[in-house]
């Protein structure tokens, strides 16, 4: 309930007279003051009772001309419609005070000298009580502390500002069920003494709502930036949980950042700016305003969401901040890189010499921070190399490094299609990510697929050093198979992602064996436990579950020596037509040792006879059986 307070007793005397207020007392005026605009014919004896500044104001007039006196009080606090309180209050005239007018009215008394000389209770005694009481209700506090906003500086002389700050930074950093105070929802809710509350003139059961922790975010966010500013520096001086002050911050910047709810979005290549309308602020206040609550925002890792501050740099990108602000915002961004979505992470270019659709470089300022950040925060066991079985898991297990790695192989495959994307500046921002960070390198390869595929220019000796970024051995094996048969990779990167293939395979299948031979030693002595215990039924049922297993892993045993034996046969067809790939299949071990040979030798009588003396050596043995591939 909004605190109010009467002062006086007498019936209205004074009415107004086109610009003139005139007091209907009966008795000629004999001093006139005027207050910008306005004049007031008044008398001096109520005035001097309770002013002295009045008093020597009138006693020095006087002295110069009994006749005449005429004040003029342009400077008033609050002007005429303060004093025009202020005259009232000294002829004893009904005057209300409320959250409204008791800073002006109190700053005007201070002004006019209103003190306790000049008759008990006085004017001064009377506001500062009334805003003792004011301080102790919230909705009027914050009132009060916006009305200073309109005579700030006689405010601040006299603390009014800041003892509003700290009533109401001390009641947003308490627990609102344990005071009663009203919170969230006074300004729009009025409730009855009986318990009823009345909402658009329907009266309703009052009924006690549950009040979060973000219940003052939108009464403070009516405050002008310099006052919000103090306000938020008051309640992380009393200690607020740092993500109640985001909060905060986060609401106050949607509703007064206008450019950060507006989406930009391409169309034919250019940037078109989607949202709304209507006539924005100038862009200083705006820049200043980002800047500020760039500086307010709690230094805590993870306390800001990313997606946020992502949103912020895209708008001083585009309001021109200063470097600084952006640079904050970067490295902010960067210490929770893990946590960021990849369409918040795709910053369209700005400026005149745009060369990139989206913003390369802020991408890799951002990477290099987490970089350094994940580096100082490493205990150094994330530097070994995992199984790939153990790091194909849930999303939970993924550290914040794998993350990033998936994030940044997404981003590439994004802006690959780009043409103007220079494979110098893709192969800077891919090799950021170390190797042991991408548990499968299938994202990277997606990536580089793209990129060639958008980019058929390249040459040769371009294709290999971006193919160099991934490793083929950790490709899973629909990945193995698209690069395969992928015309765009060049022939070196084909073979070397076919034979880790028959590694893999080789391996996969005497790790079949393996698992087949104690599968049907598990069965014989699963049997031989269930001839003996009648209790072991149960095992029984899954041994003979385990018979059906062992038939199944036979028959992909079975499969995978086939495409192994097909594999081997295309390799060879491989060595045969590409006679000058000779020399990088010994390297990987296809081919035989061979002895060097007198290059001044004529090569025409020794190709046929070469090449059919030369099998295909597998393990060091030449023309290996059948059983000796498949082991």
């Amino acid at each position: 309930m909004a605190c109010t307070l009467k002062l006086g007793s007498k019936p209205e005397v004074f009415h107004l007279d086109g610009r003139t207020w005139l007091c209907s007392t009966g008795l000629a005026s004999d001093v006139t003051v005027e207050v910008g605009d306005i004049s007031f014919h008044l008398h001096k004896f109520p005035l001097l009772s309770r002013s002295g500044f009045l008093e020597n104001l009138i006693g020095e007039i006087s002295r110069k001309d009994e006749n005449k006196c005429s004040l003029q009080l342009h400077d008033m606090p609050g002007g005429a419609r303060v004093f025009l309180v202020i005259t009232k209050f000294c002829y004893g005239v009904k005057v209300e005070l409320n959250a409204s007018n008791v800073v002006s009215v109190r700053c005007a008394a201070e002004y006019l000298q209103m003190t306790e000389d000049f008759g008990e209770g006085n004017l001064i005694l009377q506001t500062e009580n009334f805003l003792n009481e004011i301080f102790g209700n919230w909705t009027d506090s914050l009132k009060v502390l916006e009305t200073c906003e309109e005579i700030l500086s006689p405010a601040e002389e006299l603390h009014i500002v800041s003892r509003c700050i700290n009533s109401l930074a001390m009641k947003a950093c308490a627990d609102p069920s344990l005071f009663s105070w009203p919170v969230s929802g006074g300004r729009s809710a009025v409730q009855s003494p009986e318990g009823s509350m009345f909402w658009n003139g329907i009266c309703t059961t009052a009924k006690p709502h549950p009040v979060g922790e973000d219940w003052w975010y939108e009464d403070v966010s009516l405050l002008r930036l310099p006052l919000y500013k103090r306000l938020i520096l008051a309640v992380e001086a009393r200690g607020m949980k740092p993500e109640r002050i985001a909060g905060s911050l986060i609401h106050y910047t949607k509703k007064h950042l206008c450019l950060l709810g507006r989406q930009s979005s391409f169309q034919n290549g250019n940037r078109v700016a989607s949202g709304s309308t209507m006539s924005s602020p100038p862009d200083a206040d705006q820049r200043n305003l980002l800047e500020e609550i760039v500086g307010l925002l709690p230094d805590q890792k993870g306390v800001t969401p990313t997606n946020f501050l992502l949103r912020l740099l895209r708008t001083s990108m585009i309001l021109l901040t200063s470097p600084s602000c952006r640079d904050n915002l970067e490295k902010r961004i960067g210490a929770q890189l893990d946590q960021a979505l990849l369409e918040d992470l795709l910053i369209p270019s700005t400026g005149y010499s745009m060369e990139t659709l989206y913003d390369i470089d802020c991408v890799q300022r951002i990477l290099d921070h987490f970089m350094i950040v994940d580096r100082d925060t490493s205990d150094g066991t994330s530097n070994s190399l995992v199984e790939e079985g153990q790091l194909i898991g849930d999303s939970h297990s993924l550290t914040p490094i794998t993350m990033v790695a998936n994030l940044m192989d997404g981003f590439l495959a994004e802006v690959a299609p780009d043409p103007n994307l220079k494979s110098l500046k893709f192969q800077s921002l891919a090799a950021v990510i170390p190797e042991y960070a991408r548990p499968l390198d299938d994202g990277i390869y997606r990536a580089i697929d793209i990129y060639l595929k958008s980019h058929h220019w390249l040459t040769d000796s371009e294709r290999e050093q971006i193919c160099r970024l991934m490793n083929c051995q950790k490709l899973s094996l629909e990945a193995s198979t698209h690069a395969a048969q992928n015309e765009r990779l060049p022939l070196r990167v084909i073979v070397q992602v076919l034979f880790f293939e028959q590694l893999r395979l080789r391996t996969s299948v005497a790790g079949w064996f393996f698992v087949s031979d104690n599968l049907e030693n598990f069965q014989n002595h699963s049997g031989n436990l269930a001839l003996a215990r009648n209790e072991a039924s149960n095992r029984a049922g899954t041994a003979r579950d385990q018979v059906v297993a062992v038939d199944n892993m036979r028959e992909r045993v079975s499969e995978l020596e086939k495409e192994c034996l097909s594999m081997k046969e295309d390799l060879e067809k491989l060595v045969k037509t590409k006679g000058s790939w000779n020399m990088i299949f010994r390297k990987l071990g296809f081919g035989p040792k061979s002895k060097s040979c007198d290059s001044k030798q004529p090569q025409n009588n020794n190709t046929k006879e070469q090449t059919s003396s030369e099998a295909p050596v597998v393990n060091g043995i030449k023309n290996p059986k059948k059983s000796e591939v498949e082991a």
